[in-house]
């Protein structure tokens, strides 16, 4: 049976737990605006006070962009980290700005959340991602975006994909171009779930057993915001 994520409620399990995640370790903050916009950044993981707030480093203000607007009182923020020594864990929690400095260096003050989850990569848990890919089909290759991604599947949209003949079970191939000279990442895998629409297709797949150790990776930088 699949882990389950545990739900921490007591104030003293909810300090040793946020205690996994060391001090100036890296995390991965999710940020949503008024419209319901969403968007990801990477930043460090500063400290906290047992009941009283966590304290946040504010990401590179050049990658924030439009977003440094809605980090402020009262935003609701989620925070996520890998947690070092639990290969494939993950401590995450949502809280709100209790309020922003700028001194010694910006800083987001958290309120000191209610609950933290513990999370493990080889359970269910998805994440939502923006992955640039491309999809073999029969032998054609097909741009792709990746929008979640989870360690037994992932969706992908194709915006011009309408002629496209897909069936459930066909196998695909999903291949994710190497940065910096790095091979590519190729992980076959089966249509599960098909969907069309107007502006193209988008469809879930379940990856092979043999693919698990590269979409680990693939998790990993997802949630440290390298994705």
């Amino acid at each position: 049976m699949a882990d389950k994520p545990s739900k921490i409620e007591t104030a003293s399990r909810l300090s040793r737990n946020l205690a996994l995640l060391h001090a100036g370790s890296t995390v991965t903050i999710d940020i949503a605006t008024p419209a319901g916009q969403k968007n990801k950044f990477r930043t460090t993981f500063i400290g906290y006070l047992p009941k009283h707030y966590v304290l946040i480093q504010f990401p590179d203000s050049s990658k924030l962009g439009n977003f440094s607007q809605y980090i402020k009182q009262g935003a609701a923020i989620t925070v996520r980290g890998l947690i070092e020594g639990h290969e494939g864990a993950v401590v995450a929690f949502v809280s709100c700005v209790k309020q922003t400095i700028q001194m010694p260096s910006r800083i987001m003050v958290l309120d000191f959340p209610h609950s933290v989850s513990l999370q493990h990569l080889r359970s269910s848990m998805r994440i939502d991602t923006n992955i640039v890919a491309k999809v073999k089909v029969d032998d054609s290759y097909w741009n792709t975006t990746i929008t979640d991604l989870s360690i037994s599947g992932c969706h992908l949209d194709i915006s011009n994909g309408e002629k496209l003949v897909l069936a459930d079970n066909k196998v695909v191939e999903i291949v994710i171009e190497g940065e910096g000279g790095a091979a590519n990442v190729k992980l076959p895998a089966t249509i599960c779930n098909l969907k069309k629409s107007i502006s193209g297709v988008s469809f879930g797949v379940k990856f092979s057993e043999q693919s698990k150790e590269q979409v680990m990776e693939l998790l990993q930088a997802a949630i440290q915001g390298e994705q």
